[in-house]
This record gives C-alpha cells, sequence and structure tokens, in this order.
C-alpha cells in the first residue's frame, strides 16, 4: 500500500515532518518520497504545482487521492490504516477531544513560533517595526506559558492526551525546532522535558530533518523568549 504513495517533503519544515512522522507510526514504510529544497525554490516547480497549486510542502499523493495539508494527511492516514502500526486516535471520548483540541492549538502555536523566529522573512524590509516584533514575542511567551500548564503532569506515556496520539505528531516538531531556534529549557521545564521524553521516539528519530535551516542569524532567535 505505501508503494502507491508520493511524498514531496523540504528538510527542516514542521508540516511535512508531521506527515512523516505519522508514516512511521501507521508502518508505511516505503513510500515514494522526494527531498526538495526551499533555498533552490524547488517547491514552486512544475513537479509540486501539479500536486499542490499552492506550490507548498509537503505535497501527498495517495494513489488518485491528494491531500496536502499536513494536518488533513495525518487525519487521512490514521482514518485510512486504523488496523495497521499504532493507534493515534484514543477510543476514550475524553481523551479523543483532547487530542483533537490540542492538535488544532497546535496549529496555532507553530503560527506564533514562525512570527518570531522568522518575523524578516515574513515582513518586509520596509515594513519591519521593534514593537510589531515585540508583540510577536509578547504573545509568543503567553502561548508557551499555556503549554507548560497544559504539561503539568507529562510523563512517559503520559502526553498531551494521554497515551502518543496525533495531538504529538503536531506539537512535537513544532517544539523540536523551537529548542533549535534556542529555546530556554530552564524557563519553559515541562516543555523541555516533554520535548526528552519523545525525541527518541523511532518515529521521530527515523525521520529527524537531514538538514534544519542554516540560518546563523536566526539559530538563537528565541534564546530571549
Amino acid at each position: 500500500m505505501a508503494k502507491s504513495m508520493y511524498l514531496l517533503w523540504g528538510s527542516g519544515s514542521c508540516p511535512c515532518w508531521r506527515v512523516m512522522i505519522t508514516l512511521e507510526e501507521k508502518k508505511l514504510q516505503g513510500y515514494k518520497q522526494k527531498l526538495l529544497s526551499f533555498e533552490k525554490e524547488e517547491h514552486k516547480s512544475k513537479e509540486v504545482l501539479e500536486i499542490n497549486p499552492r506550490g507548498q510542502l509537503p505535497s501527498f499523493k495517495h494513489g488518485d487521492d491528494i491531500i496536502n495539508e499536513s494536518t488533513g494527511a495525518c487525519l487521512y492516514l490514521e482514518n485510512q490504516f486504523k488496523s495497521q502500526g499504532n493507534k493515534l486516535i484514543p477510543d476514550s471520548p475524553a481523551e479523543q477531544a483532547l487530542m483533537y483540541q490540542r492538535m488544532m492549538e497546535g496549529l496555532t502555536l507553530y503560527e506564533k513560533l514562525n512570527l518570531v523566529a522568522f518575523y524578516d522573512f515574513y515582513a518586509p524590509e520596509g515594513e519591519r517595526h521593534d514593537s510589531a516584533l515585540k508583540r510577536n514575542k509578547d504573545n509568543l511567551v503567553t502561548e508557551l506559558q499555556l503549554w507548560e500548564r497544559y504539561l503539568e503532569n507529562v510523563a512517559a506515556g503520559r502526553y498531551l492526551a494521554g497515551g502518543f496520539s496525533l495531538a504529538d505528531v503536531v506539537v512535537f516538531p513544532s517544539l523540536a525546532y523551537a529548542f533549535r531556534y534556542g529555546l530556554s529549557a530552564g524557563r519553559y521545564p515541562k516543555l523541555a522535558k516533554y520535548y526528552s521524553l519523545l525525541k527518541d521516539r523511532p518515529s521521530i528519530k527515523a525521520t529527524w530533518p537531514p538538514k534544519w535551516f542554516q540560518i546563523e542569524q536566526r539559530s538563537e532567535s528565541l534564546k530571549d523568549i
């Protein structure tokens, strides 16, 4: 079944990483894949645009079915292959509700991280303002403090919604990139513990980005958050 899948992805992309973790968890290794370069704008190539008219990665195809939005792709894979690999949506209504809640909130976390770590990318040079960056940083601090509370009781086997689930698939890549960009483990000990508990999980280790973006001035862009 995996041989009928095709993934176009970019290294260091959290959305791409989510899909790759899910594929590993569902024991769907052996899918066709192609690593593209953001720096060379290969995500705007004809090959990508034929699958994804937005020119974004990941671009994912399963047979004739196309689903490019990473969260949607993760849900699709879990629902199509429920009995294969690891179960990523809990049976308990309470845990399931919590999983969906944290999963969707994880998209907000990712957005707020990007607005600080990649502020210069999102804001054209003539539209950059210290006050805007400060506002983005303040919003990110508030967001991270919220996740600290969510993870108050984090422990092995007890993550965002009980056992490992799609909530963790969505959120972990964002936190991994946050710590790579200098987020303080001392200021956010629960987030750091969560990161440490999951970073060696087989599906995560197998898909760890081979090359994070090498942009020196941003390598510690979150150290003061």
